[in-house]
């Protein structure tokens, strides 16, 4: 294994930095910036060149780090910049390959540059600029990173890009009813509604963690997954390996709902957690259903974290269907360095329209907030 002392002039496989030395720069334990997740992707083939996910690992010194990627193409970032690539080809020059500092196929905010110090996070800024001109690469990005990297890359002068998802924050609720008499009317009903049908016809659900989840159930996570990727049309890149690699590494921190009828189990859900949060994940199902997936998305992992004390659930991408169920606006950030001068500042202004009109967006979501109060976070 090579020093965790040396430096990576590019991105190499995460597994060459001891995880004891990545993980202790984890800001928050997040689950999916840790050293496990990144080793099982790795390990199970969901990623690598190929794939068009090159690298993993980005160090700077012995104690600064980051999760980065040479890319051939946009799949599997949540941060769009077809649109980019689009206006860079036009004006004749290459957006591919580019470098991206991200966790794969996994949109939560996280940190994203591993250092103990400011002094690091900038060595690490230098270190990812120097390699986009050393490579005559397009641009860097770096996705759903935590304020703390936010900051660090706005002071480095990084062009900034935000956008919403839709969490939802506990506010000590005894149960799932208490939580439901603080909302206003109709949602309240709406959500009755929702999980009595999704109770009917012999549906019951059961959450199994890592410790205890069975064969028989890994294999209905891989065929749920797969199952409804495929559906949607849409490239399934993990596998069942994966998912074995994450049970066994995280044991109860990786949570799974299963949702059976009589007795045959038929749809599921996949969640990690910390210390503090729930992170819905991965959703599938054998068979044709709706109330089904809203019961296993979002209203098990809500009764979940008020059963066990979690203080927010962020349940995935998108979806502004999730604010009537009691999901609120929260912003995402992620930041840019482009490379040539004149696309750096057609994107630039091309995120002040952007920016603009996402305000505009947040303002309509507001209206829909279900709460009969304010709610706090």
């Amino acid at each position: 294994m090579p020093n965790a002392s040396s430096t990576r002039t590019e991105p190499g496989s995460p597994e060459a930095i001891p995880a004891a030395d990545w993980n202790a720069r984890n800001r928050g334990a997040n689950p999916f910036s840790d050293h496990r997740f990144l080793a099982a992707l790795d390990q199970a083939g969901c990623v690598g060149t190929a794939l068009g996910w090159s690298g993993g690992a980005l160090s700077a010194g012995s104690d600064a780090y980051a999760p980065a990627w040479l890319k051939t193409h946009s799949h599997g970032e949540f941060v769009f910049d077809q649109v980019w690539a689009h206006a860079a080809h036009s004006a004749g020059l290459a957006w591919y390959p580019k470098l991206l500092v991200a966790i794969p196929l996994t949109p939560v905010t996280g940190p994203r540059l591993l250092a103990d110090s400011a002094a690091g996070k900038a060595e690490l800024i230098t270190r990812l600029e120097q390699l986009v001109q050393d490579r005559g690469l397009s641009c860097c990005g770096v996705n759903f990173c935590d304020q703390d990297d936010a900051e660090a890359l706005s002071r480095a002068g990084w062009l900034a890009r935000s956008d919403w998802q839709f969490h939802w924050f506990n506010r000590g609720w005894a149960d799932f009813e208490a939580f439901l008499a603080d909302l206003s009317t109709k949602p309240r009903k709406n959500i009755r509604r929702e999980r009595r049908l999704a109770h009917a016809d012999g549906w019951r659900y059961r959450f199994v963690d890592g410790r205890s989840i069975r064969p028989e159930e890994i294999e209905l996570v891989e065929r749920c997954y797969r199952t409804t990727f495929m559906q949607y049309g849409n490239l399934p890149l993990l596998n069942r390996n994966f998912f074995e690699r994450c049970a066994r590494s995280f044991g109860e921190q990786f949570l799974v709902c299963i949702a059976s009828q009589d007795d045959e189990d038929l749809a599921c859900s996949v969640f990690w957690k910390n210390q503090r949060r729930l992170y819905g994940r991965y959703w599938g199902a054998l068979v044709e259903t709706r109330d089904v997936h809203f019961e296993a998305c979002y209203y098990q992992g809500i009764e979940y974290c008020i059963e066990h004390g979690l203080e927010a659930f962020e349940p995935g991408a998108q979806g502004e269907h999730k604010i009537r169920r009691g999901f609120v606006p929260v912003p995402t950030r992620s930041f840019h360095y482009i490379a040539h001068p004149g696309l750096r500042e057609g994107i630039r202004r091309w995120l002040e329209a952007e920016t603009s009109a996402l305000q505009q967006y947040r303002c309509e979501l507001e209206t829909m907030i279900p709460y009969r109060s304010e709610i706090t976070r």
